[in-house]
């Protein structure tokens, strides 16, 4: 047993849960550290209620708000559909949280959502129904979307979403795995078990695309249309942070997947080591990607380049 396994894992299940008769075909797992899944639970519920065959397991991450994991408990207890939560001792991660979420599921079919997420409509889940009915792949993605937010704080953040990651479902087949996320995920119980998150990524990033390419080697990997809506908007000061931080993953990503060589990231990150003293830059990217003053387009090219600088260290 390793230390990841080993750390003590409290449970909270709701009366819904414990008078639950049949097993689930669908658990919907979603992880959070110190966001509030309130909002996320009771847009779904109305979508679970009409089914006798759904689940819901939230996972706290470390529990590093003690009231708020009180809150979430009281939540689930007033809600008519069958949800447990379970709260780790301490913190486990990205990859180890989705991984322990995958093994306490009872569904033969999951689904990821992050805390801060929510359903775009009221077809959210039939549309998933049609494709475990349909029985035609291994895991889809559903895409999402971020309004643009009137805090000019957030707004970098908002540009680098819409700019990068909201495609539609032809955009993203044509790229592939690596446009997979972690979260609005849907894959079969067996395929998580066969292939797990690597709990070598540590913090933040890339995790969720090493998954995606590692099970498109054995597995059927789809993109669809059933966005949701996705909240979590960040300021700049923390995406410089975690962009920072997240060279390392990125490292463990090219290392596990030589053949992703040719990544924009990859490419921009060989570009810049090339180029004499570009970490004397950095500060000017920083203040550039914090600026309010700036387009936003500039402030974006600011972040990328952030980024590229740290990864140009690593690879």
């Amino acid at each position: 047993m390793n230390a990841i396994s080993e750390i003590p894992i409290r449970e909270h299940a709701n009366a819904a849960t414990k008078a639950r008769l049949n097993a689930p075909l669908l658990s919907i797992l979603v992880p959070f550290y110190r966001d509030d899944p309130g909002a996320l639970l009771d847009a779904l519920a109305p979508l679970v209620r009409p089914h006798d065959d759904i689940e819901l397991i939230l996972y706290d991450d470390g529990e590093p708000d003690p009231a708020l994991n009180r809150q979430v408990s009281a939540h689930i207890d007033h809600l008519d559909i069958a949800i447990r939560l379970l709260s780790s001792a301490r913190n486990r991660g990205r990859a180890a949280g989705r991984n322990l979420l995958a093994q306490q599921a009872h569904g033969a079919w999951l689904l990821y959502l992050d805390a801060d997420m929510t359903p775009r409509d009221s077809g959210f889940l039939n549309r998933y129904r049609e494709v475990i009915n349909a029985d035609a792949c291994d895991a889809v993605f559903g895409g999402y979307e971020t309004d643009w937010p009137e805090d000019h704080e957030l707004q970098l953040h908002a540009a680098l979403s819409h700019a990068s990651d909201q495609n539609d479902a032809a955009t993203r087949n044509g790229i592939g795995a690596t446009a997979f996320c972690s979260s609005n995920l849907l894959v079969r119980s067996s395929v998580m078990k066969a292939c797990p998150y690597d709990n070598g990524y540590t913090g933040w990033g890339w995790e969720d695309v090493d998954w995606a390419v590692s099970a498109a080697r054995d597995f059927t990997l789809r993109h669809i249309d059933n966005p949701a809506r996705h909240g979590g908007l960040q300021t700049s000061g923390v995406l410089l942070d975690k962009f920072r931080a997240g060279a390392a993953n990125f490292k463990r990503l090219l290392d596990r997947h030589p053949e992703l060589v040719d990544l924009p990231g990859a490419r921009a990150a060989r570009w810049l080591k090339t180029v004499p003293g570009q970490h004397r830059l950095r500060g000017l990217w920083s203040r550039m990607a914090a600026s309010q003053v700036l387009p936003v387009r500039a402030r974006t090219l600011a972040l990328k380049l952030w980024r590229a600088s740290w990864a140009s260290e690593v690879i």
